[in-house]
């Protein structure tokens, strides 16, 4: 089911990088300087510190619970996701959804990837923006490390400080590219699926010793398909989500922007007036795929980071 698949890849995967390592390398908090080292060519390349170094260089200040900070609002906010999504689920059953089969024609097999596909839409869309204040809170949270500060501590106080500060909206910075990366990330993934397994996998392709038929092999035929398309949209899954990236990086440096902390303000991010001003920035730093690797972190020629 090419829905439920995206779903699994949605929160498998594009949640992954809100480790607290992660969101540092994010807004550009770069604590430790590059060194040199070599790529396949041999030519001789600045890396960042990896991942895990990162998370080391965080226990050595913070201790071991700095790698847990925010980790309350986030799981809340997963939570809440889930329940949001399974209670929409109750209310607007997919019982009217048809599954794709082998059988159909073309246009009747895209019409039903394109209902399966509104529908996951539609739940997304509501559970994020139903847990994103959540969301918000916990990448304040984090964030906190650069600056040292302790504006943001638990949930309720946390709350209290971005309705008094910034009102409503201010739970909701950072929401528009959050939605428009799940959209397209849904889209992207499910079409692409459908569109590789229905013109380039063949269903005459056995998998029996010898290339058996129908006859001698009844049944076995088509599970070497099968496994195929269930790999394609796992891999379809993690490219589209390595395209839409950018959506997500927007999303969260706009949640922290402004904030009152360190993360948020020069020299470690301007201040933007929108999330489309945030995107032009990183597009014109080339930063608009900041910490989306977890080894091989290469400067790049327009890198501009705030070094302790």
């Amino acid at each position: 089911m090419a829905g439920k698949r995206a779903s699994l890849l949605m929160n498998n995967t594009r949640l992954t990088p809100q480790a607290r390592p992660y969101l540092l390398t994010e807004v550009g908090h770069e604590p430790m300087p590059p060194t040199i080292g070599t790529n396949v060519l041999g030519r001789k390349v600045l890396y960042l510190p990896s991942f895990f170094t990162y998370a080391k260089y965080i226990v050595q200040v913070d201790g071991k619970i700095g790698l847990f900070r925010g980790l309350s609002p986030r799981l809340m906010s997963n939570a809440l996701s889930t329940v949001t999504r399974g209670s929409m689920k109750k209310v607007f059953p997919p019982d009217e959804i048809e599954q794709v089969s082998n059988k159909d024609d073309m246009k009747t097999s895209l019409r039903k990837v394109v209902k399966e596909t509104s529908y996951e839409m539609m739940m997304q869309c509501v559970s994020r923006m139903l847990a994103h204040p959540l969301h918000v809170i916990s990448m304040r949270c984090m964030v906190q490390f650069v600056g040292r500060e302790a504006k943001y501590s638990g949930v309720l106080s946390s709350i209290g400080k971005i309705f008094k500060e910034e009102g409503l909206l201010g739970f909701f910075v950072g929401l528009i590219p959050h939605l428009l990366g799940d959209v397209v990330f849904l889209w992207g993934c499910n079409l692409l699926a459908h569109f590789i397994n229905a013109y380039l996998v063949d269903d005459s392709v056995s998998d029996t010793p010898g290339g058996l038929g129908n006859d001698q092999n009844p049944g076995s035929q088509f599970s070497q398909a099968l496994a195929i398309r269930s790999y394609t949209k796992f891999v379809m899954g993690i490219a589209v989500s390595m395209l839409t990236y950018p959506f997500l990086l927007v999303g969260d440096l706009m949640a922290v922007n402004n904030c009152g902390l360190q993360a948020g303000l020069p020299p470690y991010s301007p201040v933007f007036k929108s999330w489309i001003h945030c995107w032009k920035y990183l597009s014109v730093q080339g930063q608009l795929f900041r910490g989306s690797s977890l080894l091989f972190r290469r400067v790049s020629s327009g890198s501009c980071f705030a070094l302790e």
